[in-house]
């Protein structure tokens, strides 16, 4: 085993997405809804092209629906 758990995916994609793109789309991108306690989040709201961005950014795949397709490119090849 390697240690590696669904939780501890979600946990390094969050942080991955919330390190290039924000705490607003990173709480988004979790499907965490805003707390009524956190005035912050009222004025930090995530709309869908910037998940959208942030979805084909973190894949190198691009989106329909990101406003501007980000500069993707193929992952590594890591046979040689």
């Amino acid at each position: 085993m390697q240690g590696v758990s669904t939780h501890w995916l979600r946990h390094t994609t969050l942080t991955w997405v919330e390190r290039h793109f924000g705490h607003a789309i990173a709480r988004a991108y979790a499907g965490h809804h805003d707390h009524p306690d956190d005035s912050t989040s009222i004025y930090t709201r995530a709309q869908l092209p910037e998940l959208a961005t942030a979805l084909a950014t973190l894949t190198g795949e691009p989106h329909p629906l990101t406003l501007e397709q980000p500069d993707t490119h193929p992952p590594a090849d890591r046979t040689r």
